[in-house]
């Protein structure tokens, strides 16, 4: 609703000023001219933002003062806190980054945006930068018809700076016309009434262009060309810094809960810095004037006092919220719980990393993951065992000997609330994701895809399985319970292994490969109707022919259970490196390798 009635309103006041003056045009047409400078920035820099950006994620997030400086350093260079927030917003929902590593960086882009304001009131309106621009433009435009997408990525940055340094130039000359014919000035509000007005002002002229950014340099083009005060400058400056939250929470929206975390604490910083800077005004008016004493800036240069102010305050705001981002991660997963339902929907899984393939493959690993998880649960419960039986170091045969008594799972039930929903995400995921994607990327998002079918076909084989260990893992017939029993174990100790390899994170890449072949080798010598132990039953008449034909069948599942989950750690759980892909594929032993070796043997 507030839509409907907020984009006539901006239509109307901007038709009335078309009308009125011909200098509001081209201040305007700055603001659009700039604004669209951004668009181009960010569509730019979202091609560097795979592979490269998220191996430095890694490293550069593991202590508080990595991710303070991420945030400084990442949006110096975008020049969009924005871009940062939105991007932070995807890294944690695709479980790239925490919440607390989520908040150094958005803390850090916080101080990383006050550069903005530097560069232009140092350099946008001292140097005629629109001869700067028209060459960007040029060669920005020429790049962007490339097919390379890292030359189009370029071409869109330099098209983004030209549009960015052009945007500048048409505001600058707008406010120095505009000053001719209308004094703005005369509309100065003073003291703490001004303050709140023009800081609500900052607010709503930040949510409407969806930029801090832009709202900055029309703050700093209106006070070099003496259309505001500069006491109503600082409230604005506030207003803006407080306004850029609306892009995080908009961002936020399609993501999941940790995101939605992320958006209110990037709310609750930029509020609590507006408030000390509004209730502080007159002291950092004096800090201001101290710091430009003793770094040269004339007492006259507004804009650059302005930018002294913006980083200030910024500053004590990082200051004071820092040693709180522990209390706050804690308040804000207490605020913000995720739903508790009956059944799963994909953790990492949404609208916010769909956008850049390389995170949506991140996310799709980690979703998989969340998959297998729920698979883990549902295979230990049909073969009587707990998950901590499962990653311990205790003896699995004295486990499973000592529960006999099998209990039936409901996997029917749980396969449509736990198995089948998340599955159904992935192949969604899948298909959205492709459309931009290269094709080494297209490879891993089809491997992944088939990583999650292995998982669903071995909770349905589990299933197929279960009647009959129900049935003879405590039969009176020994030879028949032991070997149920012989298939629990082998499964179990099949998921054991997946869980350790799971754990190493791929840290040896040949010995996670050779421990995959070793699985496969030892599945295919436990078959018994490779090993001979069918024979020796059936002729021993240790069995009845219904047991015998039970145990081809189950047999057979087991087997099938055991290559999906193979099949699937291979995908997930193995380093992926797209040169060496097809090597390892051809290094694989296949199953006419497998026989050899057990003849061999």
């Amino acid at each position: 609703m507030l839509r409907k009635i907020l984009l006539p309103s901006i239509f109307l006041v901007l038709g009335y000023g078309f009308w009125v003056s011909p200098d509001f045009k081209e201040i305007a047409a700055g603001v659009a001219i700039f604004l669209f400078g951004m668009l181009s920035l960010e569509e730019g820099f979202k091609a560097f933002t795979g592979g490269v950006l998220e191996r430095i994620l890694k490293r550069t997030t593991d202590k508080r003062w990595k991710s303070l400086s991420f945030g400084i350093v990442s949006t110096t260079i975008m020049q969009s806190s924005s871009l940062v927030s939105v991007l932070t917003i995807s890294f944690l929902s695709a479980g790239l980054i925490t919440l607390a590593d989520g908040i150094g960086i958005i803390f850090g882009a916080n101080l990383g945006t006050t550069t903005g304001a530097w560069l232009v009131a140092g350099f946008g309106l001292k140097v005629k930068i629109s001869a700067y621009a028209m060459p960007m433009l040029v060669f920005g435009i020429i790049l962007i018809f490339q097919k390379s997408k890292s030359l189009k990525g370029i071409g869109y940055v330099l098209t983004g700076l030209g549009f960015l340094f052009l945007g500048i130039h048409h505001m600058k000359e707008g406010f120095e016309a505009f000053k001719d014919g209308i004094d703005l000035v005369a509309y100065a509000v003073p003291g703490i009434k001004g303050l709140f007005i023009f800081t609500l002002i900052g607010v709503f002229a930040t949510v409407v262009m969806q930029s801090s950014h832009a709202t900055l340099v029309l703050i700093i083009t209106a006070l070099a060309a003496q259309q505001i005060s500069y006491e109503n400058a600082l409230a604005l400056a506030i207003g803006a810094n407080v306004g850029t939250t609306i892009t995080a929470i908009l961002g936020a929206m399609s993501s999941n809960v940790e995101g939605k975390r992320l958006a209110g604490a990037h709310l609750i910083f930029n509020v609590t810095t507006g408030l000390i800077a509004i209730l502080f005004i007159s002291q950092f008016i004096t800090a201001v004037d101290y710091v430009s004493n003793n770094v040269g800036i004339a007492n006259d240069d507004y804009t650059l006092k302005l930018a002294v102010f913006h980083t200030l305050f910024n500053l004590v705001g990082v200051a004071v919220m820092l040693p709180l981002v522990g209390r706050l991660v804690t308040f804000l997963e207490k605020a913000l719980r995720g739903k508790a339902k009956k059944v799963s929907e994909p953790y990492y899984l949404n609208d916010a990393v769909l956008e850049m393939p390389d995170l949506a493959i991140e996310a799709l690993c980690k979703e998989a993951g969340h998959l297998f998880n729920n698979a883990v649960n549902i295979i230990s419960s049909t073969l009587n065992i707990t998950l901590d039986d499962i990653r311990s170091n205790a003896d699995l045969i004295y486990i499973i000997d000592g529960k006999k008594q099998m209990v039936k799972a409901d996997i029917d039930e749980y396969y449509e609330s736990k198995i089948k929903p998340l599955y159904n995400a992935i192949v969604t995921f899948v298909s959205q994701a492709q459309i931009d994607a290269d094709p080494d990327q297209l490879t891993r998002l089809y491997d992944l895809r088939a990583a999650g079918q292995n998982i669903v076909e071995a909770v349905k084989d589990v299933k197929h399985l279960q009647k009959n260990l129900v049935g003879f893992a405590a039969s009176d017939n020994i030879s028949i319970q032991r070997e149920y029993t012989s298939i629990r174990f082998q499964l179990a100790t099949l998921l054991r292994k997946i869980e350790q390899i799971r754990s190493e994170d791929g840290e040896d890449e040949d010995m996670t490969s050779l421990s995959l072949d070793e699985l496969k080798v030892e599945i295919e010598r436990n078959d018994i109707l490779v090993n001979g132990s069918l024979d020796h039953l059936i002729r021993g008449n240790l069995i009845t022919a219904d047991m015998a034909t039970s145990l081809i069948n189950d047999g057979t599942y087991a087997r099938s259970v055991a290559d999906n989950l193979i099949a699937m750690s291979r995908i997930l759980f193995t380093p992926y490196d797209p040169g060496l892909k097809e090597l390892e594929d051809d290094l694989a032993l296949l199953d006419d390798e497998i026989d050899a070796i057990l003849d061999v043997k």
